[in-house]
């Protein structure tokens, strides 16, 4: 089966699990409800550690794993394929008659930097985030004659390390689909619902193969998602689930939109009643 990034892994090194750590990971495996504060803190320092120590192993294969060994020119044009098959074909959603230059977007798990060099070839500003702090340094590296990027380490959870900025766009691939957690992942699309302007898209991939066999701390081999549950996780964090395509596949992808502001939605609604009832005076005005 592929499995997007490479095959499963081996356990990170370390030292053995004391008791605590023991208990929490237990907690995990046995499934026992929402995940503690303590086992969150716990699957962030071990996406943490494990996407470290790959990035520092070979950073660029588990960024893509179609070759072991990648070029300048092969890794950075694979990103611009990426491109070309997610976002130059779905530039009407994406851009709702905006200038792509004049829009901000904002890329969650921009790993070494290969997707996001060619977001900033066709986006005005791009905001990238990922968890690992070696797979930060190499991003920034690669991108350093990109003025128009912004490559920050988050925490694994939420975006406060960006602040208070507003994006037209956000676009997450092949990443959720190794977190673990889908209170984490529901935590970023609340996180993207607070940054993403009114009206605009949330386009990203989840795993979708209930099939796979995982433990339930697994950095590799995330938790899936049933076509119900991406609706439901849509709608309680405000987004509107408008497409979905490839449920029950490693490669099932969302479409989030965010809806209009309530008192704009308030005026919409008037002005259609208004035009209706308008409409309806005319008609028996001219029937008498």
């Amino acid at each position: 089966m592929d499995l997007g990034r490479g095959p499963a892994l081996r356990p990170p090194l370390g030292r053995r699990p004391g008791p605590r750590r023991s208990r929490i990971i237990y907690l995990l495996v046995a499934g026992s409800g929402p995940h503690t504060e303590d086992e969150l803190a716990y699957l962030e320092q071990k996406m943490r550690a494990d996407w470290d120590r790959r990035a520092r192993e070979n950073a660029r294969f588990y960024v893509a794993t179609g070759r072991q060994q990648w070029t300048d020119e092969e890794f950075f044009a694979s990103g611009e394929e990426e491109v070309r098959n997610h976002i130059l074909t779905d530039m009407t959603n994406i851009c709702r008659g905006k200038d792509p230059r004049r829009m901000a977007v904002l890329e969650i798990g921009c790993g070494a930097g290969r997707v996001t060099r060619a977001l900033a070839k066709i986006f005005g500003t791009v905001y990238a985030v990922d968890i690992s702090g070696e797979m930060v340094r190499q991003a920034r590296r690669a991108l350093a004659g990109y003025p128009n990027v912004r490559v920050e380490q988050n925490n694994g959870r939420d975006l406060r390390v960006l602040g208070k900025i507003r994006v037209d766009f956000a676009f997450s691939s092949i990443v959720f689909q190794h977190i673990p957690s889908k209170a984490i992942i529901e935590g970023y699309v609340r996180e993207v619902h607070r940054l993403l302007r009114y009206g605009c898209l949330f386009k990203f991939q989840v795993q979708g193969d209930a099939s796979i066999e995982r433990t339930e701390d697994d950095t590799w081999l995330g938790v899936p998602f049933t076509d119900e549950e991406a609706v439901d996780m849509a709608l309680r964090c405000g987004f509107d689930p408008r497409y979905r395509h490839g449920a029950g596949t490693q490669y099932f992808w969302l479409w989030y939109f965010k809806g209009w502001k309530p008192w704009r939605q308030s005026r919409y609604c008037w002005r259609r009643f208004s035009q209706y009832a308008r409409m309806r005076w005319e008609t028996s005005r001219r029937s008498s």
